[in-house]
C-alpha cells in the first residue's frame, strides 16, 4: 500500500511538473522572407520591448539570431529546413552534426526549447518526403540525447490540412493516405517524448473559402450571439479557432492518442492583402490577434470546450509584413511590423496592457471599385514571356489588341504585352475562377494603366 502511495505521489509530481513547464505565453514567428528587415539584434530588442513576447520561432538555425537571442530569456523554436529532413532520416552522422552545430554552441544560454523536423512537409513536399519524416524526428531526438539536450522537445508543424474532415469538431479525422502511416507513428513518438502536436491554425483562410456560411465575428472571436453546436457532443463552440483545435483534438483521439498536448505553432490574420481579398485589413487583423492573445492568456486557463483548462502554447504569425513571400498579397501582410520596425497596429503578446489602453486601429474597409492586373515588379522576363503565352491562348481573343497593328501593340516588349494581357484574362475569367497571380507575377492595381487608345479591361470590385 505505501509503494502505491509513493508511486501515485511520483506520478502526480511528474505530471505537475510537466504542467509547469508549459507556459500560456504568446510569442512570434520570426521569419525573414523580406528586403530590409533590421539585422537579429535589432528584431530581438523589437521582439522584447515593442511585443513583450516571451516565445520566438525561426525556420532554421540562423547562428546571428541565435546569438541575439542569447540570455534574453526567450524560449526558442528552431527549426531543421525540409530540404534536409530527407538527410537527417537515413544518416544518424549528419543528425549528430546538425544538433552539434546549430544547437550546441548556443545552449543552454539560448533557451533553445524546440527542434522542429520541417514546416508543414505533408502540405509543401511531395509524398516521397512523408515517410522520412517519423525517422528524422528519431534520430534529431537522438542526437540530442547523445549531446544532453534534455530539456529540448522535437515536433514538426501540420496546417489544417491534415485532415479529412473537421466539422463538427468531434469528427474530426486525419487524411486517409497520412493517417496510418504517417501521423499514427508521429504520435507515438509525441507521446513517448512528451511533445506537442504542432499545428497552424488560420481561421482567416477557413472564413476566406467559405465567407457565406462562416460568419466573420465568429472567426475573429467577436461574436455575441453566434454559436456553432456539435450534434454529436453537444459541445458549444463561440469561434472558430477553438473548433479548429478541437477537431485535431479529437482526430488525435481516433488514432489512440487522446492525451496529446496541441502547440499553436502559427496563427493570425492578415493586415492587407490583394485588392479583392475581402477581410485582409489592419482592424480585422489587430482585432483577431489581440483577441487570440487574450484567450490564450487569460486566467483561469479556457482551454478549449474538449479540452478546457489546457494550456495551448502559442507563436503568432509574424514578426514582420514580408515581401519576398510568394502567394496573393495576404501572404505578405501577416506581420506585426514594418520592416521599418514601427507597429501596424499596437498588440502587447504578453496580455498585461489591458484593450482600453491600446492604441485604436482604423476602421474595416475593403477596396470597393476598379482594378487591373499587372506584371509584378522585379517578376523574372522569362518567366512572364511563358505566362503571357498562357494568357494569350485561352481564345475568345484575350489578346487581339496587343497584335501588330492594334492599339496596345506598342510598346513592343514582353512586359507591355504582358500587363495588358494579364489585365484582359483576369477580366475575362475572373468568374469563373481565374486569378491575378500567374505564379506571383502579376499584381492588382488600382491604377489605371491604359494609355492613349489603348484601354485595359478592368474588374469591379
Amino acid at each position: 500500500m505505501a509503494i502505491a502511495v509513493i508511486s501515485l505521489s511520483i506520478l502526480f509530481l511528474s505530471f505537475s511538473i510537466s504542467r509547469a513547464d508549459i507556459s500560456g505565453e504568446v510569442g512570434v514567428n520570426y521569419g525573414r522572407l523580406g528586403t530590409n528587415l533590421p539585422p537579429p539584434r535589432i528584431s530581438v530588442r523589437l521582439i522584447q520591448s515593442l511585443l513583450k513576447a516571451k516565445r520566438v520561432k525561426i525556420y532554421d538555425a540562423n547562428a546571428e539570431i541565435l546569438e541575439a537571442l542569447r540570455n534574453t530569456g526567450i524560449q526558442v523554436s528552431i527549426m531543421l529546413p525540409n530540404e534536409l529532413v530527407v538527410n537527417a532520416s537515413t544518416n544518424q552522422t549528419f543528425s549528430d552534426q546538425w544538433v552539434r552545430s546549430n544547437v550546441v554552441p548556443f545552449y543552454p544560454e539560448t533557451l533553445i526549447r524546440y527542434l522542429l523536423v520541417g514546416n508543414e512537409l505533408i502540405s509543401s513536399t511531395g509524398n516521397e518526403t512523408w515517410s522520412h519524416i517519423v525517422p528524422a524526428m528519431h534520430r534529431i531526438s537522438h542526437s540530442l540525447k547523445v549531446f544532453r539536450l534534455h530539456k529540448v522537445k522535437v515536433g514538426t508543424p501540420h496546417a489544417m490540412d491534415v485532415l479529412q474532415s473537421s466539422f463538427p469538431p468531434s469528427n474530426g479525422t486525419f487524411r486517409n493516405d497520412i493517417a496510418l502511416p504517417i501521423i499514427k507513428p508521429m504520435l507515438h513518438f509525441l507521446h513517448k517524448t512528451r511533445s506537442f502536436f504542432f499545428l497552424d491554425v488560420y481561421p482567416f483562410f477557413a472564413w476566406a473559402s467559405d465567407p457565406t456560411n462562416i460568419n466573420l465575428d465568429y472567426s475573429l472571436f467577436e461574436s455575441r450571439n453566434i454559436t456553432v453546436t456539435d450534434s454529436l457532443t453537444g459541445l458549444i463552440y463561440t469561434n472558430l479557432f477553438d473548433q479548429m483545435v478541437d477537431a485535431v483534438y479529437f482526430a488525435m483521439k481516433r488514432l489512440g492518442y487522446p492525451g496529446i498536448r496541441i502547440f499553436i505553432a502559427e496563427t493570425g490574420w492578415p493586415n492587407g492583402g490583394d485588392l479583392d481579398q475581402v477581410g485582409a485589413n489592419v482592424h480585422n487583423a489587430a482585432t483577431y490577434n489581440r483577441n487570440v492573445v487574450k484567450r490564450l492568456t487569460q486566467k483561469p486557463v479556457l482551454g478549449t470546450p474538449a479540452r478546457p483548462g489546457l494550456v495551448l502554447p502559442a507563436l503568432i504569425f509574424a514578426l514582420y509584413n514580408e515581401n519576398l513571400k510568394p502567394g496573393l498579397g495576404s501572404e505578405r501582410h501577416f506581420g506585426l511590423l514594418y520592416p521599418n520596425g514601427s507597429r501596424v497596429y499596437d498588440i502587447d503578446l504578453s496580455g498585461k496592457t489591458p484593450e482600453s489602453e491600446l492604441a485604436p486601429v482604423p476602421p474595416a474597409v475593403d477596396y470597393k471599385g476598379e482594378a487591373w492586373c499587372v506584371v509584378a515588379e522585379g517578376a523574372n522576363v522569362t518567366e512572364v514571356a511563358a505566362a503571357l503565352s498562357f494568357a494569350c491562348s485561352q481564345g475568345n481573343g484575350t489578346c487581339d489588341p496587343i497584335q501588330p497593328g492594334n492599339p496596345c501593340y506598342k510598346p513592343d516588349s514582353v512586359t507591355g504585352h504582358a500587363d495588358y494581357a494579364f489585365s484582359a484574362y483576369w477580366a475575362q475569367f475572373r468568374r469563373v475562377g481565374g486569378t491575378c497571380f500567374f505564379n506571383g507575377l502579376a499584381t492588382q492595381t488600382a491604377k489605371d494603366p491604359s494609355y492613349g487608345s489603348c484601354k485595359f479591361p478592368s474588374v469591379t470590385l
